[in-house]
């Protein structure tokens, strides 16, 4: 779960304050300290530290504070604000050329993902209406041109590759290609380094002299804490970075990258990578970061991947349901789309105080034994549960490979689905307005 540790710590210093009655100012001092001791073990910039503690100090020890019935839940607020404008406020959208293709032009060192980012940014934009192009233009890192054919392959975009001549030359190609086959979009998928060097950036130089890209999205690691806003100032220095896009935002992140590099380089996150698939991948808000991070959930991230991976025939079977309807297979149907929104850990980590939790480690293998179960029923059974006596029980159990115990617990879970469901379309319609408003 992303920034989990900080999460906690961060957690625990602002609930001792929400325990107050009414609050001093040497609590909120108190307080403040233990937010900065959480910051700097995250990795965050120090003097980016020093000036978010300053501002939440002077805005807690006013009067809005210290008279408020609810002195906690203000202080709560205050942090998740200036936290949000540490990250830059709002979500920072792709700007487009006005002729074709528009070109975005990937960069950082090597092994921050920028080859399986690009592949993920197009499939991003596919879904959004646009064509993009892949080019290849890392010449150097063994099988770096192998990789993007086939993460492009998986995401259904062309590759557009020469070998290993002139990244520059490759890039201009690609970029007629672009046009000459109704690509609107090229993503340029350029080599990185171990670390900085003269070489790398002369390279990255002439590509932007020669290609005029639209945008520079420098690519970097989560995981990296503060190296990563070292690494972002020297590329920006030299190019003139535009945004940024963070990779492995699932990992054991500190916090460091995505709450001072902002603050230190001037750049805002556009996006940021969040599993190991290729549709984990989504606009970076800070916000709902802030949110995620202060254990307060992210509720509107998981609609809006509930919208994405709704089906419109699926809603509509559902809606049309009269109380007590649902079955078997519409169960299995759900469970389907959790998995295609994240799975269950990543719906987890978006709740409202996902990070008291702790290490729980919940992988997609929880669906399995559900699933075996339901698939080793008859259609008849499937739609008609009733019909599960306990001959029939025993059966599904052996043939899912699980014991009755899994199928009564399975059989328990979804009458539970279904009661709910019950109560639901018993309030005037209010589920079938409510699931007609995922299309």
């Amino acid at each position: 779960m992303a920034f989990e540790g900080l999460s906690q710590k961060l957690t625990a210093a602002l609930g001792k304050l929400s325990g107050h009655g009414k609050l001093n100012e040497q609590a909120v001092k108190d307080g403040v300290r233990e937010v900065r001791v959480a910051l700097l073990e995250a990795d965050v910039n120090y003097l980016v530290v020093k000036d978010f503690c300053k501002k939440i100090t002077e805005r807690c020890v006013g009067q809005q504070v210290l008279g408020s019935l609810t002195p906690g839940q203000q202080v709560v607020k205050i942090v998740a604000e200036e936290m949000t404008t540490l990250m830059g406020t709002q979500n920072a959208r792709l700007t487009w050329s006005s002729s074709v293709p528009t070109i975005y032009m990937l960069c950082g060192l090597q092994g921050a993902g920028k080859t399986t980012i690009a592949a993920k940014l197009a499939l991003y934009l596919q879904k959004t209406g646009k064509k993009p192009l892949l080019a290849a233009c890392d010449i150097y890192r063994p099988a770096a041109i192998k990789q993007l054919q086939v993460v492009g392959e998986q995401a259904k975009v062309p590759v557009y590759e020469h070998g290993t001549q002139d990244p520059v030359k490759t890039a201009l190609e690609a970029v007629e290609y672009a046009r000459d086959h109704g690509r609107d979009v090229l993503i340029i998928d350029t080599a990185g380094r171990l670390h900085i060097d003269e070489a790398l950036m002369d390279e990255l130089v002439r590509l932007k002299k020669q290609v005029k890209p639209q945008e520079i999205l420098f690519v970097v690691d989560a995981m990296t804490g503060q190296d990563a806003v070292n690494v972002a100032k020297a590329f920006d220095e030299k190019l003139g970075v535009d945004g940024v896009i963070l990779t492995k935002l699932d990992g054991d992140t500190r916090g460091g990258a995505a709450l001072s590099i902002k603050a230190v380089v001037g750049k805002p996150i556009k996006f940021s990578g969040t599993g190991e698939k290729l549709g984990d991948f989504e606009p970076f808000h800070p916000d709902r970061m802030a949110q995620r991070i202060l254990g307060m959930g992210d509720v509107m991230t998981l609609i809006e991947k509930a919208q994405e991976t709704a089906e419109t025939q699926t809603v509509d079977k559902l809606a049309r349901r009269k109380p007590g309807e649902l079955t078997l297979d519409d169960f299995l149907t759900q469970m389907q789309q959790m998995k295609k929104m994240g799975g269950i850990k990543s719906m987890l980590s978006m709740l409202p105080g996902a990070n008291k939790l702790g290490d729980v480690e919940i992988g997609d293998d929880a669906l399995k034994k559900p699933e075996a179960i339901i698939r080793s029923m008859t259609s008849r059974e499937r739609r008609n549960p009733n019909l599960l006596n306990a001959s029939r029980r025993k059966r599904i159990a052996a043939g899912s490979g699980t014991t009755v115990q899994d199928v009564n617990s399975l059989m328990r879970q979804f009458e539970q689905a279904r009661d709910m469901m019950k109560q639901m379309m018993g309030n005037k319609g209010m589920a079938r307005r409510m699931m007609k408003g995922f299309k």
